[in-house]
Formats: C-alpha cells, structure tokens, sequence
C-alpha cells in the first residue's frame, strides 16, 4: 500500500465545487478546515496511482484562479480500522498505468533540478573529470569507477528525453545545454592532460574507450531503459549502476586525451562511443516515458506534446541507426 497526502489551500468562494469535485476521487481520508485570509484547508489521503489525476485537476483550476496552494507529502505509516481489516483482494487490483511511476508533478520537479547549470553541477563534474583522468593515467579500474558515480552526467539527458515527451521545448534546450556544459568541462581537463603528459595512453582503462562495437547500442538501450524506470519510480540508487553500466564520462575524457595528444583516430573512436551512449539512453528513455503514459494538462500542451513524441522517437531511432551503420562501415574497412 503506497499513500501520499495532499494539501490544498482553496479560497473560499471556490471551496464547495472543488470540494464536490476532489470528493469524487478515490481517497482514504478527507479532512476540511478553516484557514486565515478566507480559505480552507484540505487535506486528502489518496493512493499514489491517484495523485496525477487529483493533481492535474487542482493545477488546471490554479492556472486560472488565484489563491489557489498545492503540496504533496509522502506517508510512511498509516493505521485505522479499514487498514486492519483490508481484504487481501485490494493488492489484486489491476493498474491502470502499463508502467508503474511517481506522478508528473514529482517527476518534472525532479527534472528540472537535473536539467539546470549549478554550482553543485559545476564541480562535481570538474571533480568526477580529474578523478576518471588520474584513473586513467593510474590504469585504475576502481578510480574510474569511483568517478563514474560521481559524474552527474546522465541526468541532464534524462532531462532531454522527459522534456521531448512533454513538448517542452524551453526545458530541452535548457537540458541539451547542461549536458554540452558538462562534456565541455570534461574535454577541457582532459585536453589538458592529454598535452602535457603522454601517461595513461596506452593502458586499457584508455584503450577500452577509444572503441565501439555494435553491441554497445544494445548495451546503451537497455541500460538506458533501466535508468528511466529507476527515474520513473525515483529509485536514484539505481541510477548508479546505470552510470556504471553505460558511463558518459570515461569515453568523453578519452577523448579529451587523444585531442590533446594529437591521437585523432583514437578521438574519433571515443567520440562514436559518446554519441552511441548518448542517443541509445534518449532512445530507450523517451520509448519508456511515452509507454508510461506521461502527458500534460492543457488541450494546446497535449497536441504539442503528440507531436513532440513521436518526431523524438523517429529523429533519435535514426540517428542510432546512422550509428549504426557507421560503426558497421568502420568495422568492415579495417
């Protein structure tokens, strides 16, 4: 039994018709009382595959009226009678949803942390560079695995994949721009290394980096469609494994390396791997979002929004595919 709670603050003129309404919604407990400044206070026990339906109603009455306060609580423990004597036939229920997800409302607020340049951000990836650089200097397995965790890399893509179902095309540049931020920063201290020392060039750490094969698209879609499950449930400790399995960082910082040492066929092998790494998360991504039934609230949102999902899963299918072939191409010429 998953629960959360929602408060919503309703200026009184309004409170009877979106009390009738919000009394319609399957909910455990309902409770009304009065505020200051001529409101009300209500505060809903609901089931979580709930919340978006209960919430998009209290958002589409906020966007046009005034006074109107939402928060969601999650809830740990809940007792009473009908808890205790619950038939066991309620965990038998069928879901609606194919997938099983946190609500809209939680996952873009969870995006838009991801999707923005911050301090945090900053260095953290200016650490996570170093780190993977002196592992692979190091040729130190572990390091570059410490740093792989580190790097916030895989988020910001997230983002561009959640942002292209929605149709929020402002939200995808401001996420497309964080991840070119991130892989700048990595290629600059990277470059840096590369010039002025020649260590870690012929290691396997580095090596390892500098190829692709056509099994690391299948290896970047289906890690990528763990990393969007974990994101869709909230499950940020599984994104690890995903950074693990299918890291961003390594590859870029090889590529840094070889640039710096003029080892441009090296680079170009790197690059490849990046951008296969890349594109096989969104693709796997955006599939999953779009299956999970996620959509706005807004008649002029959801027709973007229609259009928006299906030229991502088309534009991004492609380019894997181009990947592909160039990876296929290569392969045969050597």
């Amino acid at each position: 039994m998953s629960l959360q709670l929602i408060e919503a603050y309703i200026p009184d003129r309004h409170f009877q018709k979106v009390d009738q309404k919000l009394k319609e919604y399957t909910h455990r407990s309902y409770w009304v009382s009065d505020e200051p400044e001529e409101r009300k206070l209500i505060r809903m026990l609901t089931d979580t595959n709930e919340v978006e339906s209960i919430l998009n109603y209290l958002e589409s009455i906020s966007n046009v009226i005034d006074g109107f306060e939402t928060m969601l609580f999650p809830v740990q423990t809940y007792i009473s009678r009908e808890t205790v004597e619950e038939d066991a036939d309620r965990e038998n229920e069928e879901e609606k949803r194919l997938l099983l997800r946190a609500s809209r409302q939680e996952l873009m607020d969870s995006v838009e942390k991801s999707s923005k340049i911050t301090l945090n951000y900053t260095l953290l990836i200016i650490l996570s560079a170093i780190v993977a650089t002196v592992g692979f200097l190091k040729d130190s397995e572990a390091v570059v695995i410490g740093a792989m965790v580190i790097a916030p890399m895989i988020g910001p893509v997230i983002a561009v994949a959640f942002s292209s179902i929605l149709g929020d095309y402002k939200r995808l540049l401001i996420s497309g721009l964080t991840s070119l931020y991130g892989v700048a920063i990595v290629l600059v201290i990277s470059v840096a290394f590369g010039y002025f020392t020649d260590m870690g060039m012929h290691n396997a750490q580095y090596l390892e980096r500098t190829k692709v094969e056509i099994l690391d698209i299948f290896l970047g879609v289906a890690s990528g469609a763990a990393g969007a499950l974990a994101f869709l449930n909230r499950l940020s400790g599984n994104l690890v494994g995903v950074m693990v399995a299918v890291a961003l960082l390594p590859p870029s910082v090889a590529m840094g390396m070889s640039l710096g040492d003029g080892a441009f066929q090296a680079a170009y092998g790197a690059f490849l791997l990046v951008a296969v790494n890349i594109m096989s998360i969104l693709l796997a991504a955006v599939l999953i979002f779009s299956i999970s039934g996620i959509r706005p609230v807004r008649w002029s949102e959801v027709k973007r929004a229609n259009v928006s999902r299906l030229l991502s899963i088309v534009f991004v299918s492609m380019i894997v595919f181009f990947l592909a072939v160039v990876i296929l191409v290569g392969k045969s010429m050597r």
